[in-house]
């Protein structure tokens, strides 16, 4: 029994010996370095590949795709101001030449410099602004010209006593029909009252249209002025009353001396402003007058005439006069111009 006991005892607790102490200890550096070995070598591979992969440049960022641009505004964005280029040295300021003096030109010279300017057309010069100004004007309807308006003239006893009367028209008559008597005398005071009459209340002389008609070729002046102031002012009143009578009016343009044209042409506007109708009629006696009139009175009647026609009949009255602006003083044909608004050519 007490064999056996050793014997397990022996096999369970071997003894330990220095050799084998030595070959454990051997055993067991040799597995540690087994193990060591590798970590050592994962260690200097990865510092190796650490100072390999530092050269290498970093992979470019992938830029994501742009945005389709919109549609730009309407509205312009001013461009920005760039800025002036900053000067790499400061400059100094050039010194400006001071101008010579002029020297006078020479007698000769200055006496053909005269010649020449007294060659050149003085009114296209002062006119050279106003030519310039009349381009940009409108073609717009002309306004009818009006003259300043002298005061009327003092009424005497006798036109204020026909003013006053209860009964004005049988008094007026009886003026009218003094006016184209055989008396010189009677006949020149009875026009000065109803010329008077005609400034201070012409509806009283209305009734007097056909006397006043004939009085327009009358020998005495008084009474020719008086009818030529009449007459428009009837038209404008009762145009009615002077057309009864325009086949007299019309043969009375050629006999009659320029105060008595004058209260024509002035009559017949009258008449083709009340009403269009009187145009047809009118535009041959009024186109005479226009043909035949001089530089002065073509100035005074184109401002009457043209503004009273309409159409067709404006437009062969303004062919007339603008068609005898070459052949009138230049002065006087500028005012025309003016007046037309039309821009006159250089005469050579």
């Amino acid at each position: 029994m007490a064999t056996k006991k050793k014997a397990t005892v022996s096999k369970a607790s071997p003894k330990k010996t220095p050799s084998g102490q030595a070959s454990k200890s051997s055993s067991v550096k040799a597995a540690g370095a087994k193990k060591t070995a590798p970590k050592k070598a994962q260690k200097a591979a990865g510092k190796k590949a650490v100072v390999k992969a530092a050269p290498e440049k970093a992979p470019k960022a992938t830029v994501a795709p742009k945005a389709k641009a919109k549609p730009a505004s309407k509205t312009k964005v001013a461009p920005k101001a760039t800025p002036a280029p900053k000067a790499s040295g400061a400059t100094k300021p050039k010194s400006t030449p001071k101008p010579k003096p002029t020297k006078a030109p020479p007698a000769s010279v200055a006496r053909a410099l005269a010649e020449l300017d007294d060659d050149l057309d003085v009114d296209e010069l002062h006119h050279e602004e106003a030519e310039e100004a009349s381009r940009d004007k409108s073609d717009g309807p002309l306004r009818a010209y009006e003259p300043p308006k002298a005061p009327p003239r003092p009424l005497s006893a006798q036109a204020a006593a026909i003013i006053a009367s209860d009964a004005p028209l049988p008094l007026v008559q009886e003026q009218g029909a003094l006016m184209l008597g055989s008396s010189v005398t009677s006949a020149v005071q009875a026009a000065r009252v109803l010329h008077e009459l005609v400034d201070h209340k012409p509806e009283l002389v209305v009734s007097l249209a056909e006397k006043f008609a004939r009085g327009l070729t009358s020998k005495h002046k008084r009474v020719v002025q008086a009818s030529a102031d009449a007459l428009p002012a009837i038209a404008r009143i009762a145009p009615a009353k002077v057309a009864r009578h325009l086949e007299l009016l019309k043969s009375s343009y050629e006999p009659a001396i320029l105060d008595g044209r004058d209260g024509l042409v002035r009559t017949f506007a009258a008449l083709c402003t009340a009403s269009v109708a009187y145009q047809k009629r009118l535009e041959p006696s009024l186109t005479t007058a226009l043909e035949r009139a001089d530089g002065k009175t073509l100035l005074r009647w184109s401002r009457i005439v043209l503004p009273a026609l309409k159409g067709e009949p404006h437009a062969r009255a303004r062919g007339v006069v603008e068609a005898r602006l070459y052949r009138i003083p230049r002065a006087i044909a500028q005012q025309i111009a003016d007046f037309l608004k039309i821009k006159l050519r250089v005469r050579y």
